[in-house]
């Protein structure tokens, strides 16, 4: 399965790659995002968490990372520069026993804190290891019309979420 890219971007992934018009810069929802407003709660180094939203073409850079700091848990509120429409998401990260096991998916809570992730999220999601940014997991009906979208990680494979990249679609 191709994953749609150029390799002007010079992505270091080793995978083939053909242009799909499904992925790519016309549905990422990279520029949609406020960098200013986006924050990265328990990260181990500040700012690290903002480096993995990236442009389509770049998302193979395993230079940029975040790690969690004092336990496993890692929390991002992601403020969008309008209403999106979120189609589904993509997460690249490292073939180890540091990759994350759960995502729990959040939408329209645009301070979200950790007191708050005990409500019932609207998506959760049992995640693969991805190396490529083939395996996209797709989001249910709610994701439509959203201002802000809060990933939450915290059941990790283990202590570090190490080289964890990722991609929005919309």
């Amino acid at each position: 399965m191709s994953h749609g890219h150029s390799h002007g971007g010079g992505c270091s992934c080793g995978a083939e790659h053909t242009e799909s018009p499904e992925r790519g810069i016309e549905y990422g929802l990279y520029q949609k995002i406020d960098m200013d407003k986006l924050q990265c709660l328990n990260e181990n180094q500040e700012g690290s968490g903002r480096t993995v939203f990236r442009a389509w073409e770049e998302r193979c850079d395993r230079s940029l990372f975040v790690e969690s700091d004092a336990d496993e848990e890692l929390l991002f509120n992601i403020t969008f520069t309008g209403n999106v429409k979120l189609k589904g998401i993509i997460l690249i990260g490292d073939d180890s026993d540091m990759h994350p096991a759960e995502m729990r998916l959040f939408k329209n809570i645009p301070q979200m804190s950790f007191d708050d992730t005990g409500r019932e999220a609207d998506q959760v999601f049992s995640l693969n290891t991805d190396l490529t940014g083939e395996l996209e997991y797709p989001t249910n009906s709610l994701f439509k019309r959203d201002t802000s979208l809060n990933p939450y990680f915290q059941e990790l494979w283990s202590r570090e979420n190490k080289d964890l990249l990722h991609w929005f679609k919309g």
